[in-house]
């Protein structure tokens, strides 16, 4: 008797334990290798269509040298600089879907500042890109442009979203962040733009 109740109480344990399991990596961001987006880990974004460019850089524009913006290879073969992703509750161990991120470029720079993305102001054409610089603090008002979401787009397809839910009392402009053609192969990434969907890479040994 004593027997059978160790066996249905451990049976009860480990069916708690496969179900929370299961639950935290439910609607978690998933990778090429089908695994969940390890928060602190380093990750490639690259576009999901063949033919539409390769991963994702930073690059100037303008006359400016400082930020950089945040664009994407020209070239497919080319996977681009690997980033890091950082919840907004930093309990959070895997990156979850439509939850506010920080997404940082895994790499220093000659601009001597963060690597962290941000959504920029508007600019001359009325176009709003993502830029680099912003500063990690807690989320709040004072960050709001820092935030950004994960969504899923198809069965194996996410697009990058700036919807920051960081700031309730915040008056945010939502909308997916796409990739604007500026010409002589410049592809800057920014609010709207042509449509990005996109997969993680994980890098090796990451």
């Amino acid at each position: 008797m004593k027997f059978q109740l160790f066996s249905i109480s451990l049976l009860v344990t480990l069916l708690f334990f496969s179900f929370t399991s299961n639950a935290a990596t439910l609607d978690s961001v998933r990778d090429t290798d089908d695994h969940p987006l390890i928060s602190g880990k380093q990750y490639y974004i690259v576009p999901v269509v063949h033919g539409h460019g390769g991963g994702l850089t930073m690059t100037t524009h303008s006359y400016l040298h400082c930020p950089l913006y945040v664009a994407q290879e020209n070239m497919e073969v080319k996977k681009g600089i690997p980033l890091i992703f950082r919840p907004a509750n930093p309990k959070d161990k895997v990156v979850r879907l439509s939850t506010d991120i920080n997404i940082e470029f895994a790499t220093i720079t000659t601009c001597v500042m963060p690597t962290t993305w941000q959504l920029g102001d508007v600019e001359g054409a009325g176009k709003r890109y993502v830029t680099t610089g912003g500063l990690s603090r807690n989320p709040g008002r004072e960050t709001v442009s820092i935030w950004f979401k994960i969504e899923k787009l198809g069965n194996k397809a996410y697009k990058l979203v700036f919807c920051p839910s960081v700031c309730k009392t915040c008056k945010v402009v939502c909308g997916d962040v796409g990739v604007f053609n500026e010409g002589g192969g410049k592809r800057l990434l920014g609010l709207s733009g042509e449509r990005f969907p996109v997969m993680f890479e994980k890098l090796k040994d990451s």
